[in-house]
């Protein structure tokens, strides 16, 4: 059976939960997107969830986000398909949904008020876009990647035998 997710902002207008086959908070990314949208180290960790499981308290207290997508290997503005989703009365941020992955949503491990299994290691990624005041703590088994890692966030939990049925 999933871990059941529950999350919330802080000023608990918002709240939500879901089923998660994949609760392990191990990915952190330095993109710009999430370093300013979710604050925090530099980073943010996003975890895997399955959408059709997903229950919102607070609806009407949500706003929707979708980034401007501009770096040096795109010379036009996109705008990207990934909805987050965030409080509008304390802008915590939420979850992401992409509809490209119908199947999936993408809590931010810091709305999550269920406790969370710690990280045999962790994953790095977007790299290349960290803060120049960043200094990631990058741990002997640790994996680095200045853009996207190859495995998936349920292949890296079946992989490490972290995938809950």
């Amino acid at each position: 059976m999933p871990v059941l997710l529950k999350g919330s902002c802080r000023c608990g207008a918002a709240k939500f939960q879901v089923q998660s086959h994949t609760p392990v908070p191990y990915q952190l990314c330095y993109c710009s997107v999430c370093r300013k949208q979710q604050g925090g180290g530099g980073y943010a960790i996003n975890l895997g969830a399955v959408s059709s499981t997903l229950a919102v308290e607070g609806e009407e207290h949500l706003g929707l986000y979708r980034a401007e997508i501009q770096d040096d290997e795109r010379p036009a503005c996109e705008i990207s398909t990934g909805e987050r989703r965030f409080c509008r009365e304390c802008g915590s941020a939420l979850w992401l949904y992409d509809p490209t992955w119908p199947e999936l949503v993408h809590p931010f491990a810091s709305a999550i008020d269920t406790d969370l299994p710690k990280p045999p290691s962790r994953v790095h990624l977007m790299l290349k876009y960290k803060a120049n005041w960043v200094e990631p703590d990058i741990g002997k088994d640790d994996l680095t990647f200045d853009l996207y890692p190859e495995e998936s966030i349920a292949d890296w939990h079946r992989r490490k035998g972290m995938w809950v049925e």
